[in-house]
């Protein structure tokens, strides 16, 4: 019985042994463009890390958000004049609000203004000891301010939900109110970063643009002021 002969390994395609012994061809390499060369025309490193108002970035940004807010209060005032505009009487059903306790609220944030003022001239001048002082002095004045605003609440002798006059008058209490809940928030734990962290110049930058910020809240509430005690006693 005959086998099948083993072709020899000697014996292999001429085509296959050309092209496994051939060599490889690589990519020529692309030259490397020339590195632009480096000119150092001055050191930063000694630049304060922070800077005031509009000199930061910071005081920008708090710019640009008392613009928004403010936006808020004009038409929200724009609201009460159109109200009252549109009736015959003003309030429709209920009397004024009482005097006492509104008063009592716009005298304490215009007496804030010293101490605000004294706060933002210390971080500015880096004082810490001064800013500290003056920053709890402030947190203590804005504690004060809320519970006199919860007061007020209960002496504007209408109920949000009675009629549009109602609804409009607690639309800017509560308006305001936000604006003085955040701020002492904000105060709160600016003061207690002062006493238990190291202060560098960008901590005191954000004292003054939080005292700068009381600046727009105390402005906002005489205006509010003036239409929420005197606008019902003014109109006809």
């Amino acid at each position: 019985m005959k086998t099948p002969s083993k072709t020899p390994a000697s014996r292999k395609s001429p085509a296959r042994t050309k092209a496994a012994t051939a060599p490889r061809k690589t990519a020529a390499a692309k030259p490397r463009a020339p590195r632009t060369p480096y000119t150092i025309v001055g050191d930063l490193s000694d630049l304060p890390t922070g800077a005031f108002r509009l000199y930061g970035l910071w005081g920008w940004a708090g710019l640009g958000f008392m613009l928004i807010e403010g936006t808020g209060f004009a038409l929200m005032i724009a609201t009460y004049i159109y109200l009252m505009n549109g009736v015959d009487q003003w309030p429709l059903t209920d009397s004024a609000p009482n005097l006492v306790w509104g008063t009592a609220s716009l005298v304490l944030m215009l007496a804030s203004l010293i101490p605000n003022a004294f706060v933002s001239r210390a971080a500015r001048m880096r004082d810490l000891s001064a800013t500290r002082r003056w920053v709890i002095v402030m947190t203590v004045l804005g504690a004060l301010l809320l519970v006199l605003r919860g007061v007020e609440f209960t002496s504007l002798n209408t109920r949000w939900d009675q009629d549009a006059y109602g609804s409009v008058v607690w639309a800017v209490m509560l308006m305001h109110t936000v604006h003085l809940i955040t701020d002492f928030i904000d105060t709160f734990f600016l003061a207690v970063f002062l006493h238990t962290h190291e202060v560098d110049n960008e901590r005191f930058g954000d004292t003054d643009d939080n005292a700068g910020y009381w600046l727009f809240i105390v402005a906002w509430w005489v205006v509010c002021y003036a239409f929420v005690y005197w606008g019902p006693r003014w109109a006809p």
